[in-house]
């Protein structure tokens, strides 16, 4: 995609990514913004009232009174986005397959970023890491990423890299970061460094997900192909039973990744092919957490 027609795509994501930024910074996440990040800058006298965690023992023990450590919050909330682009991804029946519905929200989620004036990096893999970028300011910054998202690899590599992606942004990332992951997560191998990476970021997990992941169109036989394996199997679509099995299989995948996600300590959150990719962004980050 050439410079003007990025151009284009970012002036008519503008309004909805304005919306989904303030949702960023005053919903879900708001407190990543309010010193999460810290950096020490010295020490004071003890006041009646301080936590007595932030005691520097070191420096009352020389002093023989008592000081607390005094911190600066550090104010700006990098973010970082990791992009599936692998063969699964290019499937839907909808007009937009789930790779145009992750693209679209990866470009809203990095220009909502560029006005809250965060730095934002991102990660994007089929069977390879096709990508990476550690988190940066500014407009070329913000250009080069939509670029990458909307860019077509010719040759695509079969398989999913997403545990590769994973622990790649675990030796990335050097502060805390909101860690935005869009995948149909059909891959296996990739809890543990979602565990980690976890550990010291707040993660979002964005399944894209497609309405035949459900329910199939009541069409016969219908012949499947794995796009990953080139695997066909021909599957009866007008069977009561395979219906009900197919609708039970996909309702037990999807809780059992909902509970792996919040288990290590992220967010899900299912974005289907028939949603606008903008609403459920911005319902989702200003959703206040419950108590």
């Amino acid at each position: 995609m050439n410079r003007q027609k990025l151009s284009k795509k970012a002036y008519l994501l503008h309004l909805s990514s304005t919306s989904l930024a303030d949702g960023i910074r005053q919903g879900k996440f708001r407190s990543l913004f309010h010193g999460q990040g810290i950096e020490f800058r010295g020490v004071r006298d003890y006041l009646p009232g301080d936590d007595i965690r932030t005691i520097d023992w070191n420096v009352t023990a020389r002093m023989a009174k008592p000081y607390v450590k005094v911190f600066e919050e550090e104010r700006d909330l990098d973010v970082f986005i990791i992009v599936d682009k692998s063969l699964s991804m290019e499937t839907g029946s909808r007009a937009r397959s789930r790779l145009e519905i992750a693209s679209e929200c990866a470009s809203l989620i990095a220009l909502a970023s560029f006005q809250n004036s965060s730095p934002v990096g991102a990660v994007t893999f089929d069977g390879k890491i096709e990508f990476s970028c550690a988190p940066k300011s500014g407009k070329d910054q913000l250009m080069l990423l939509l670029s990458e998202f909307e860019k077509t690899i010719s040759k695509k590599q079969p398989g999913s890299s997403l545990e590769t992606a994973l622990s790649g942004a675990i030796k990335l990332l050097r502060k805390r970061t909101l860690v935005i992951v869009v995948s149909d997560f059909r891959a296996s191998g990739w809890t543990d460094a979602f565990a980690r990476l976890c550990t010291k970021n707040d993660v979002v997990a964005i399944r894209i997900t497609d309405p035949t992941d459900e329910e199939l169109p009541s069409v016969g036989s219908i012949l499947f192909t794995d796009p990953e394996t080139d695997y066909s199997e021909v599957l009866p679509s007008s069977s009561r039973e395979f219906a009900k099995a197919w609708k039970s299989d996909n309702i037990r995948r999807m809780d059992a990744w909902k509970k792996d996600c919040i288990r290590h300590g992220g967010y899900p959150l299912c974005i289907s092919t028939a949603d606008d990719p903008a609403r459920s962004l911005v319902r989702f980050f200003t959703a206040r957490e419950k108590r």
